[in-house]
Protein backbone atom coordinates (compact mmCIF):
# COMPACT_ATOMS: atom_id res chain seq x y z
CA UNK A 1 0.00 0.00 0.00
CA UNK A 2 2.70 2.41 0.92
CA UNK A 3 4.69 1.46 -2.21
CA UNK A 4 1.36 1.87 -4.36
CA UNK A 5 1.09 5.61 -2.56
CA UNK A 6 4.85 6.72 -3.19
CA UNK A 7 4.19 5.49 -6.94
CA UNK A 8 0.82 8.01 -6.95
CA UNK A 9 3.09 10.86 -5.42
CA UNK A 10 5.71 10.48 -8.35
CA UNK A 11 3.16 10.63 -10.84
CA UNK A 12 1.51 13.66 -9.70
CA UNK A 13 5.23 15.37 -9.50
CA UNK A 14 5.79 14.23 -13.25
CA UNK A 15 2.43 15.30 -14.05
CA UNK A 16 2.99 18.95 -12.12
CA UNK A 17 6.98 19.17 -14.15
CA UNK A 18 5.30 18.57 -17.42
CA UNK A 19 2.40 21.72 -17.16
CA UNK A 20 5.09 23.66 -15.58
CA UNK A 21 7.40 23.50 -18.98
CA UNK A 22 4.32 23.40 -21.42
CA UNK A 23 2.99 26.88 -19.74
CA UNK A 24 6.84 28.02 -19.93
CA UNK A 25 6.59 27.17 -23.64
CA UNK A 26 3.67 28.62 -24.84
CA UNK A 27 4.81 32.17 -22.62
CA UNK A 28 7.88 32.32 -24.26
CA UNK A 29 6.39 31.71 -27.85
CA UNK A 30 3.78 34.09 -26.99
CA UNK A 31 6.44 36.67 -25.99
CA UNK A 32 8.72 35.97 -29.20
CA UNK A 33 5.40 36.44 -31.27
CA UNK A 34 4.77 39.91 -29.59
CA UNK A 35 8.17 41.56 -29.84
CA UNK A 36 8.85 39.76 -33.29
CA UNK A 37 5.48 41.21 -35.42
CA UNK A 38 6.53 44.79 -36.64
CA UNK A 39 2.91 46.00 -37.09
CA UNK A 40 2.75 46.35 -33.23
CA UNK A 41 5.55 48.40 -32.71
CA UNK A 42 4.12 51.49 -31.06
CA UNK A 43 3.26 53.33 -28.26
CA UNK A 44 2.72 50.42 -26.35
CA UNK A 45 6.22 48.97 -27.10
CA UNK A 46 7.99 51.34 -25.55
CA UNK A 47 9.42 48.33 -23.13
CA UNK A 48 11.50 47.13 -26.40
CA UNK A 49 12.81 50.18 -27.56
CA UNK A 50 14.34 51.08 -24.01
CA UNK A 51 15.67 47.26 -23.52
CA UNK A 52 16.95 47.65 -26.55
CA UNK A 53 19.02 51.00 -25.88
CA UNK A 54 20.67 49.56 -22.55
CA UNK A 55 23.99 49.21 -25.24
CA UNK A 56 24.41 53.29 -25.67
CA UNK A 57 22.54 54.28 -22.26
CA UNK A 58 24.15 57.15 -22.16
CA UNK A 59 21.91 58.19 -25.29
CA UNK A 60 19.51 61.45 -23.95
CA UNK A 61 16.98 62.87 -26.66
CA UNK A 62 16.92 66.44 -24.97
CA UNK A 63 13.77 67.54 -24.52
CA UNK A 64 13.23 70.12 -27.01
CA UNK A 65 13.60 67.03 -29.99
CA UNK A 66 10.65 66.62 -31.81
CA UNK A 67 10.51 62.42 -31.55
CA UNK A 68 7.08 61.24 -32.25
CA UNK A 69 5.36 58.82 -29.73
CA UNK A 70 5.69 55.57 -32.10
CA UNK A 71 7.48 55.16 -35.32
CA UNK A 72 4.56 53.20 -37.01
CA UNK A 73 4.68 52.36 -40.48
CA UNK A 74 2.62 54.62 -43.10
CA UNK A 75 2.10 52.97 -46.54
CA UNK A 76 5.05 51.13 -48.19
CA UNK A 77 7.91 53.75 -47.53
CA UNK A 78 9.29 51.79 -44.36
CA UNK A 79 11.27 48.52 -44.95
CA UNK A 80 11.72 45.99 -42.50
CA UNK A 81 14.56 47.80 -41.29
CA UNK A 82 11.70 50.46 -39.27
CA UNK A 83 12.07 48.66 -35.45
CA UNK A 84 15.77 48.98 -35.52
CA UNK A 85 15.76 52.64 -37.09
CA UNK A 86 15.24 54.34 -33.76
CA UNK A 87 18.50 52.83 -32.26
CA UNK A 88 20.83 52.99 -35.47
CA UNK A 89 20.09 57.18 -34.99
CA UNK A 90 20.88 57.34 -31.17
CA UNK A 91 24.23 55.31 -31.96
CA UNK A 92 25.13 58.04 -34.69
CA UNK A 93 24.21 60.91 -32.48
CA UNK A 94 26.04 59.06 -29.13
CA UNK A 95 28.92 58.47 -31.82
CA UNK A 96 29.11 62.46 -32.71
CA UNK A 97 28.84 63.38 -29.17
CA UNK A 98 31.57 61.04 -28.24
CA UNK A 99 33.92 62.66 -31.50
CA UNK A 100 33.23 65.83 -30.54
CA UNK A 101 34.76 65.62 -27.18
CA UNK A 102 37.87 64.14 -28.20
CA UNK A 103 40.17 66.95 -27.66
CA UNK A 104 42.67 65.21 -30.74
CA UNK A 105 40.01 66.19 -33.14
CA UNK A 106 38.84 69.37 -31.98
CA UNK A 107 40.52 71.48 -34.65
CA UNK A 108 39.08 69.08 -37.10
CA UNK A 109 35.19 68.36 -35.18
CA UNK A 110 34.79 72.14 -34.19
CA UNK A 111 34.06 75.38 -36.00
CA UNK A 112 31.71 78.47 -34.90
CA UNK A 113 28.39 78.96 -35.75
CA UNK A 114 29.19 81.70 -38.21
CA UNK A 115 26.86 83.64 -40.95
CA UNK A 116 28.33 81.17 -43.09
CA UNK A 117 26.70 78.28 -41.16
CA UNK A 118 23.76 80.05 -40.41
CA UNK A 119 23.22 80.42 -44.58
CA UNK A 120 23.75 76.59 -44.99
CA UNK A 121 20.13 75.86 -42.61
CA UNK A 122 16.49 76.08 -44.30
CA UNK A 123 13.84 76.99 -41.83
CA UNK A 124 10.43 75.70 -41.99
CA UNK A 125 8.59 77.75 -39.18
CA UNK A 126 4.95 76.41 -39.78
CA UNK A 127 6.75 72.74 -38.47
CA UNK A 128 9.66 73.82 -36.55
CA UNK A 129 12.00 72.19 -38.66
CA UNK A 130 15.62 73.59 -39.64
CA UNK A 131 17.47 71.28 -42.40
CA UNK A 132 21.34 72.01 -42.69
CA UNK A 133 22.25 72.11 -46.69
CA UNK A 134 25.08 69.66 -47.51
CA UNK A 135 25.14 69.94 -51.56
CA UNK A 136 26.02 66.51 -53.68
CA UNK A 137 23.99 64.69 -50.79
CA UNK A 138 20.47 64.90 -52.20
CA UNK A 139 19.92 68.06 -50.59
CA UNK A 140 17.50 69.24 -53.93
CA UNK A 141 15.33 66.84 -52.77
CA UNK A 142 15.37 67.69 -49.20
CA UNK A 143 14.49 71.71 -50.10
CA UNK A 144 11.55 70.44 -52.72
CA UNK A 145 10.06 68.48 -49.48
CA UNK A 146 10.74 71.81 -47.03
CA UNK A 147 9.39 74.72 -50.22
CA UNK A 148 5.89 72.54 -50.22
CA UNK A 149 5.78 72.38 -45.89
CA UNK A 150 6.20 75.92 -45.82
CA UNK A 151 3.48 76.28 -48.41
CA UNK A 152 5.18 77.98 -51.59
CA UNK A 153 4.01 75.25 -54.06
CA UNK A 154 1.19 72.93 -53.12
CA UNK A 155 3.10 69.42 -54.58
CA UNK A 156 6.64 68.42 -54.91
CA UNK A 157 5.92 67.73 -58.79
CA UNK A 158 4.16 71.33 -59.12
CA UNK A 159 8.23 72.99 -58.46
CA UNK A 160 9.82 74.12 -61.15
CA UNK A 161 13.58 73.05 -61.53
CA UNK A 162 14.52 76.71 -61.94
CA UNK A 163 12.64 77.67 -58.70
CA UNK A 164 14.35 75.00 -56.02
CA UNK A 165 17.42 76.67 -55.43
CA UNK A 166 15.92 80.44 -56.39
CA UNK A 167 15.95 81.72 -52.75
CA UNK A 168 14.39 84.74 -53.87
CA UNK A 169 10.93 82.66 -55.13
CA UNK A 170 11.21 79.43 -53.19
CA UNK A 171 9.73 80.54 -49.77
CA UNK A 172 12.94 78.67 -48.11
CA UNK A 173 14.40 81.18 -45.38
CA UNK A 174 17.80 81.03 -43.84
CA UNK A 175 18.55 80.59 -40.59
CA UNK A 176 21.06 83.66 -40.87
CA UNK A 177 17.82 85.90 -41.72
CA UNK A 178 16.43 86.04 -38.24
CA UNK A 179 17.49 87.93 -35.38
CA UNK A 180 19.78 86.76 -32.88
CA UNK A 181 17.10 86.04 -29.96
CA UNK A 182 14.98 84.61 -33.52
CA UNK A 183 18.22 82.07 -34.17
CA UNK A 184 18.70 81.36 -30.55
CA UNK A 185 15.04 80.24 -30.11
CA UNK A 186 14.66 78.01 -33.39
CA UNK A 187 18.26 76.39 -32.62
CA UNK A 188 16.79 75.25 -29.31
CA UNK A 189 13.32 74.49 -30.05
CA UNK A 190 12.92 73.10 -33.76
CA UNK A 191 13.63 69.55 -34.93
CA UNK A 192 17.08 69.71 -36.69
CA UNK A 193 18.41 67.42 -39.02
CA UNK A 194 20.97 66.82 -41.88
CA UNK A 195 22.17 64.50 -44.41
CA UNK A 196 25.95 62.81 -44.84
CA UNK A 197 28.05 60.73 -47.35
CA UNK A 198 30.78 59.11 -47.91
CA UNK A 199 33.38 61.77 -47.51
CA UNK A 200 35.50 61.21 -50.43
CA UNK A 201 32.51 59.95 -52.92
CA UNK A 202 30.97 62.84 -51.94
CA UNK A 203 34.17 65.12 -53.21
CA UNK A 204 33.82 63.22 -56.44
CA UNK A 205 30.30 63.87 -56.86
CA UNK A 206 31.03 67.57 -56.74
CA UNK A 207 33.92 67.26 -59.09
CA UNK A 208 31.72 65.87 -61.65
CA UNK A 209 29.16 67.72 -61.39
CA UNK A 210 30.76 71.22 -61.17
CA UNK A 211 34.17 70.85 -63.55
CA UNK A 212 33.40 67.83 -65.85
CA UNK A 213 29.08 68.04 -66.85
CA UNK A 214 29.12 71.73 -65.75
CA UNK A 215 25.53 73.10 -65.95
CA UNK A 216 25.34 75.73 -68.48
CA UNK A 217 23.76 77.95 -65.39
CA UNK A 218 26.62 77.59 -63.38
CA UNK A 219 30.08 78.86 -65.76
CA UNK A 220 32.03 80.37 -63.23
CA UNK A 221 33.34 76.39 -62.05
CA UNK A 222 34.63 75.89 -65.54
CA UNK A 223 35.55 79.67 -66.53
CA UNK A 224 36.70 80.86 -62.92
CA UNK A 225 37.22 78.47 -60.58
CA UNK A 226 39.24 75.53 -62.33
CA UNK A 227 41.81 78.13 -63.86
CA UNK A 228 42.44 79.33 -60.39
CA UNK A 229 43.09 75.75 -58.85
CA UNK A 230 44.62 74.90 -62.25
CA UNK A 231 47.23 77.85 -61.86
CA UNK A 232 48.26 77.07 -58.04
CA UNK A 233 48.19 72.96 -58.17
CA UNK A 234 48.83 71.79 -61.50
CA UNK A 235 52.51 70.02 -61.79
CA UNK A 236 52.24 69.75 -65.69
CA UNK A 237 51.84 73.71 -66.67
CA UNK A 238 52.59 72.55 -70.47
CA UNK A 239 48.90 70.46 -70.08
CA UNK A 240 46.10 72.27 -71.48
CA UNK A 241 43.27 70.28 -70.12
CA UNK A 242 40.39 71.04 -68.49
CA UNK A 243 40.79 70.56 -64.20
CA UNK A 244 41.78 67.27 -63.58
CA UNK A 245 40.71 64.95 -60.16
CA UNK A 246 44.24 64.96 -59.08
CA UNK A 247 44.42 69.17 -58.65
CA UNK A 248 41.02 69.46 -57.59
CA UNK A 249 42.87 66.54 -54.71
CA UNK A 250 46.00 68.87 -54.31
CA UNK A 251 43.87 72.04 -53.94
CA UNK A 252 41.56 70.55 -51.23
CA UNK A 253 44.61 68.88 -49.09
CA UNK A 254 46.45 71.87 -49.64
CA UNK A 255 46.67 73.23 -45.37
CA UNK A 256 46.69 76.94 -46.87
CA UNK A 257 43.05 76.56 -49.25
CA UNK A 258 41.75 79.28 -47.66
CA UNK A 259 43.30 81.85 -49.38
CA UNK A 260 41.56 80.70 -53.11
CA UNK A 261 38.78 79.67 -50.92
CA UNK A 262 38.12 83.31 -50.05
CA UNK A 263 38.33 84.51 -53.70
CA UNK A 264 35.71 81.52 -54.72
CA UNK A 265 33.18 81.89 -52.31
CA UNK A 266 30.10 80.39 -51.50
CA UNK A 267 30.68 78.56 -54.63
CA UNK A 268 33.11 75.97 -51.95
CA UNK A 269 29.76 75.16 -50.56
CA UNK A 270 29.88 71.73 -52.89
CA UNK A 271 33.35 70.69 -51.45
CA UNK A 272 34.09 71.73 -47.97
CA UNK A 273 33.46 69.46 -44.57
CA UNK A 274 30.48 69.03 -43.21
CA UNK A 275 32.09 70.16 -40.01
CA UNK A 276 32.37 73.80 -41.62
CA UNK A 277 28.53 73.82 -43.37
CA UNK A 278 26.47 72.56 -40.61
CA UNK A 279 28.73 72.79 -37.03
CA UNK A 280 27.48 69.21 -35.57
CA UNK A 281 29.44 70.06 -32.66
CA UNK A 282 27.99 73.08 -31.95
CA UNK A 283 24.40 72.38 -32.69
CA UNK A 284 22.33 69.68 -30.82
CA UNK A 285 20.87 68.12 -34.47
CA UNK A 286 17.94 66.05 -33.78
CA UNK A 287 19.29 63.17 -36.74
CA UNK A 288 21.97 62.66 -39.15
CA UNK A 289 20.75 60.73 -42.16
CA UNK A 290 23.07 58.83 -44.34
CA UNK A 291 22.78 58.84 -47.95
CA UNK A 292 23.92 55.16 -48.13
CA UNK A 293 20.83 54.51 -46.06
CA UNK A 294 18.53 56.93 -47.29
CA UNK A 295 15.64 54.89 -48.50
CA UNK A 296 15.20 54.14 -44.37
CA UNK A 297 16.22 57.24 -43.10
CA UNK A 298 14.17 59.94 -45.36
CA UNK A 299 10.25 58.15 -44.18
CA UNK A 300 12.19 57.96 -40.59
CA UNK A 301 13.03 61.60 -40.61
CA UNK A 302 9.69 62.57 -41.92
CA UNK A 303 7.75 60.53 -39.11
CA UNK A 304 10.58 61.50 -36.37
CA UNK A 305 9.63 65.32 -37.77
CA UNK A 306 6.02 64.78 -37.44
CA UNK A 307 5.16 65.83 -41.08
CA UNK A 308 4.59 61.91 -42.75
CA UNK A 309 1.29 62.86 -43.26
CA UNK A 310 1.87 66.04 -45.27
CA UNK A 311 4.70 65.28 -47.81
CA UNK A 312 6.59 62.27 -48.82
CA UNK A 313 10.17 61.82 -50.05
CA UNK A 314 10.61 61.71 -53.58
CA UNK A 315 10.97 58.01 -55.14
CA UNK A 316 14.37 57.73 -55.25
CA UNK A 317 15.82 55.52 -58.55
CA UNK A 318 17.60 52.16 -57.22
CA UNK A 319 20.56 52.12 -56.55
CA UNK A 320 21.56 55.79 -56.36
CA UNK A 321 22.57 55.97 -53.13
CA UNK A 322 25.02 52.68 -52.60
CA UNK A 323 28.39 53.29 -51.41
CA UNK A 324 30.52 52.73 -55.00
CA UNK A 325 33.63 51.55 -54.07
CA UNK A 326 35.23 50.42 -57.61
CA UNK A 327 34.38 54.20 -58.65
CA UNK A 328 36.02 56.01 -55.74
CA UNK A 329 39.32 53.22 -55.94
CA UNK A 330 39.51 54.31 -59.49
CA UNK A 331 39.68 58.06 -58.96
CA UNK A 332 42.29 57.83 -56.47
CA UNK A 333 44.62 55.38 -58.47
CA UNK A 334 46.23 58.55 -60.22
CA UNK A 335 46.85 60.33 -57.00
CA UNK A 336 50.01 59.66 -55.29
CA UNK A 337 49.76 59.12 -51.43
CA UNK A 338 51.21 62.08 -50.23
CA UNK A 339 48.03 63.95 -52.20
CA UNK A 340 45.41 61.52 -50.09
CA UNK A 341 46.90 61.41 -47.17
CA UNK A 342 46.90 65.44 -46.98
CA UNK A 343 43.11 65.28 -48.18
CA UNK A 344 42.18 62.48 -45.57
CA UNK A 345 43.83 64.86 -42.71
CA UNK A 346 41.25 67.41 -44.08
CA UNK A 347 38.07 65.14 -43.74
CA UNK A 348 39.31 63.12 -40.99
CA UNK A 349 36.77 65.14 -39.15
CA UNK A 350 33.69 63.84 -41.22
CA UNK A 351 35.04 60.23 -41.33
CA UNK A 352 34.97 59.94 -37.60
CA UNK A 353 32.27 62.51 -36.70
CA UNK A 354 29.47 60.31 -38.77
CA UNK A 355 31.21 56.48 -39.04
CA UNK A 356 33.16 56.11 -42.07
CA UNK A 357 35.31 53.69 -42.21
CA UNK A 358 39.03 55.54 -43.56
CA UNK A 359 39.73 54.32 -47.11
CA UNK A 360 41.84 51.21 -47.79
CA UNK A 361 43.34 52.13 -50.39
CA UNK A 362 45.20 55.02 -47.74
CA UNK A 363 45.89 51.52 -45.61
CA UNK A 364 47.87 49.60 -48.24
Amino acid sequence: WLKSDNMHHQWLLLAACFWVIFMFMVASKFITLTFKDPDGYGAKQEPLILTAVTKVEEVHVPAEKHWPEDFQPTGKAFSGNLIRQPLVHMERLELLRNVCRDTALKNLSHTSVSKFVLDRIFVCDKHKILFCQTPKVGNTQWKKVLIVLNGAFSSIEDIPDNIVHDHEKNGLPRLSSFSDSEIKKRLNLYFKFFIVRDPFERLISAFKDKFVHNPRFEPWYRHEIAPGIIRKYRKNRTETKGLQFEDFVRYLGDPNHRWLDVQFGDHIIHWVTYVELCAPCEITYSVIGHHETLEDDAPFILKAAGIDHLVSYPTIPPGITVYNRTKVERYFSGISKRDIRRLYARFEGDFKLFGYREPDFLLN
